[in-house]
């Protein structure tokens, strides 16, 4: 990444970086960094991200700013900035890096702009810190598209944006949701479900979201967890309802379910079954 060496002169400086395979001017960061001065350097899109511990100090567009535990760091494209710990142990932080178009895909809306550099908000920033980690971690597409949208809606309220571009009226998901049903044990993509909706993939995604409240991978993930509910009470092993119903194995089982139902599946089929 543009600005970050690759090897620190300090051991405690760490940073790494990630690209989500389906998104073109997307680059996850986190990093903790004791030591390192960064000189100035610019990013090609957006630099968005939270502060999980100790302050920052960069200089942008002029000033300086502080960037404390629980901000959000807010950026806009090609502009020069520095950044330097101000506390002795460093700061610890998470950013993703946007290219402008790729936010005009996801949310739909041109001209995004950030006013402030820095805005303190601590209960955003520890959302923002949990979809940054959640966005890392993503093994399917699908949950990445979704945790995007969620992502850049965290930052909407600070942003101005130049024009909206026009709603369509929601479109009717029952045979999305059919889709969903007969394929719990693939991995569908956005691109698959937008075009049984008939609909662009982030229009789809947008609108899907604004009906159900949720994303087609949460959507995805309820349907699994009700067939494999289903399943279990049928005496199906937990090895085979895991497959069945596209989950990677037994231990993503457990903690799916446990996460939804609030026992475990060999619990819950002890329980339903006695």
């Amino acid at each position: 990444m543009e600005g970050v060496p690759t090897k620190f002169d300090d051991l405690r400086d760490a940073a790494e970086f990630r690209r989500p395979a389906q998104f073109d001017g997307v680059e996850c960061y986190r990093a903790h960094i004791v030591r390192h001065a960064f000189e100035p350097h610019a990013h090609d899109g957006f630099g968005l991200g939270a502060i999980e511990s100790g302050v920052e100090r960069f200089r942008y567009r002029g000033g300086e700013h502080l960037a404390p535990p629980g901000s959000l760091v807010l950026m806009n494209p090609g502009e020069l900035h520095t950044g330097r710990a101000e506390t002795e142990g460093g700061w610890r932080y998470r950013m993703i890096y946007v290219d402008a178009a790729v936010v005009e895909t996801i949310t739909g809306e041109t001209g995004w702009w950030f006013r402030d550099a820095v805005f303190h908000d601590a209960t955003t920033a520890a959302r923002v810190g949990t979809l940054l980690d959640s966005l890392w971690r993503a093994d399917e597409t699908l949950e990445a598209d979704g945790l995007m949208l969620d992502l850049l809606g965290a930052f909407r309220r600070h942003a101005k944006v130049s024009q909206p571009l026009p709603a369509e009226g929601a479109p009717r998901f029952a045979r999305v949701i059919d889709f969903l049903h007969a394929n719990l044990d693939a991995r569908v993509s956005l691109a698959e479900l937008a075009a049984v909706a008939d609909l662009s993939p982030y229009h789809f995604l947008r609108s899907f979201q604004a009906c159900y409240h949720v994303s087609p991978h949460q959507m995805l993930m309820a349907l699994r967890l009700a067939e494999a509910k289903r399943l279990l009470a049928t005496g199906v092993t937990a090895a085979q309802v895991a497959v069945t119903v596209g989950l990677s194995d037994q231990a993503h089982l457990t903690r799916a379910f446990s996460r939804r139902y609030g026992v475990t599946p060999a619990k819950y089929q002890r329980q339903v079954r006695c």
